[in-house]
């Protein structure tokens, strides 16, 4: 981040804009969620996630080539990682819309935010942080909180369960990542490398899974395309003006989100033992959120490089 004090100072001015901006995002990567659940269950998640990520890749390129040579943004201190970082993405991607084919888009949003805890517990062996029990106790109550969301007689046990379970597991080693390179490489190398390999990726894997769409089916992907997009520009403006620590905690909106455009799209509610199961989830995380920018400040544990902090779908 910049040290410029002008910036901060405009970064201070406008953190309401970022806040809001933040939640807006939120909301649009929603309403994406909501596009792609429809669409999974006529179509290959494999072939909705490379449409997507043809368009994430264009924005990531167009953003990088603004800033300097595509090659010049190539050179990275630790490619291996940066590639491993891009596939990780591409499988939470593959997994969360393997996900949306039968999980409830309100359940389905409350279990993946179960990646800020795996973050902490993952950060042990990439990262070296210790982990103190106050950290360690909230990790535990919030895996206690998505155990309420898929108790017997609660949320079926399919698939679907364990895809969302594995996306969360997936993004949280992302995030772990991103915070080991952001010390070595530039936020322009992390996107050019998340947007290239996932490219390459996605379209290696779904154009083997094709199959022709009519017009107002590849209506609803450029939708997804749009929001992808709109929704990412929205973080990537609300993080240049408010704090990384202070908009994060907003991510969280992507619940109450996720419940009304569950009832308002498929006219489910979520039953009231996963709704407090989901409220445990949240609060536990907003708890191992504070502390670590409180230790964050001590030094103690690693910055999460602000560019990143987009939630995981």
């Amino acid at each position: 981040m910049s040290s410029d004090p002008t910036l901060a100072r405009r970064r201070a001015d406008n953190v309401p804009l970022g806040i809001g901006l933040t939640v807006a995002a939120i909301l649009i990567f929603g309403v994406q969620d909501a596009v792609s659940k429809h669409l999974v269950q006529d179509y290959s998640p494999f072939q909705l996630a490379m449409m997507r990520f043809w368009a994430f890749a264009v924005f990531s390129l167009i953003l990088v080539m603004r800033q300097g040579p595509i090659s010049q943004a190539f050179r990275s201190k630790s490619p291996w990682l940066q590639v491993f970082r891009a596939v990780l993405l591409v499988v939470d991607i593959w997994f969360f819309a393997s996900a949306l084919v039968d999980v409830p888009l309100a359940e389905l949003q409350a279990i993946v935010l179960v990646y800020p805890l795996m973050v902490t517990l993952v950060a042990i062996p990439i990262l070296g942080e210790k982990v103190g029990i106050f950290r360690f106790s909230a990790v535990v109550v919030g895996f206690l909180g998505a155990l309420l969301i898929i108790r017997p007689g609660g949320l079926p046990m399919t698939w679907g369960v364990l895809y969302a379970v594995l996306s969360a597991a997936a993004y949280a080693v992302y995030i772990a990542l991103t915070r080991k390179v952001s010390s070595q490489d530039s936020t322009a190398t992390s996107m050019v490398y998340v947007g290239v390999i996932g490219l390459v990726m996605t379209t290696g894997v779904g154009i083997f899974f094709w199959k022709p769409m009519p017009l107002e089916d590849l209506g609803l992907v450029a939708v997804i395309m749009f929001t992808s997009t709109a929704a990412h520009g929205l973080m990537m403006v609300a993080l240049s003006r408010a704090p990384a620590s202070t908009v994060q905690p907003f991510n969280y909106t992507a619940l109450p989100w996720g419940i009304l455009l569950s009832f308002v799209f498929f006219q489910h509610l979520i039953d009231a033992v996963s709704f407090l199961g989901a409220m445990v989830i949240v609060g536990a995380g907003l708890v191992v959120m504070l502390r670590e920018r409180s230790l964050a400040r001590k030094g103690r544990v690693a910055p999460v490089q602000p560019a990143e902090e987009a939630p995981p779908h």
